[in-house]
């Protein structure tokens, strides 16, 4: 009995198994004729706006206005592109400018601590020149006849 249940539900599976196929090559089988049309279509409209088998005034005056707009759609569309391009590189611009500003002022700190630092340390050695007991006036002449001079230092 069980052998039997098998045996039917096996034919069950490759019945629908053949129906669903022949759906899907009919499905195919249509799809294929529809996209050989649009080829089609797509090489006659190539060929017309090449030039190729335009017979009359009115195909030429047709297709030059839609190379027109064409045109003006992709001229519209790189004005488009270069303005974005120049917003990008303005903000670029800011932010390098703040930067330098930054960097600049930073420099301009770190000059005035080397300044403070240089005074600082003639201020050093000019205090420790006059609490040094070294003698720097200048005498001219014999003992008698000395003259005090300073020599400024």
């Amino acid at each position: 009995m069980q052998e039997t249940i098998e045996r039917y539900r096996s034919q069950v599976k490759d019945v629908q198994t053949d129906t669903s196929s022949v759906e899907d090559f009919q499905h195919l089988k249509h799809e294929t004729v529809m996209m050989a049309k649009k080829v089609e279509l797509l090489e006659v409209a190539k060929r017309k706006l090449l030039g190729e088998g335009l017979s009359n005034i009115e195909e030429l005056v047709r297709i030059e206005q839609q190379l027109e707009r064409g045109v003006h759609l992709v001229r519209a569309r790189k004005m488009q592109v270069y303005n974005e391009q120049i917003e990008q590189l303005q903000a670029k611009e800011k932010l390098l400018a703040d930067e330098n500003a930054i960097l600049t002022e930073k420099c301009q700190i770190q000059k005035d601590q080397e300044t403070e630092e240089m005074i600082g340390a003639d201020f050093h050695v000019l205090e420790n020149r006059e609490n040094s007991d070294v003698e720097t006036e200048l005498f001219i002449g014999p003992p008698e006849t000395r003259m005090k001079q300073r020599w400024p230092m």
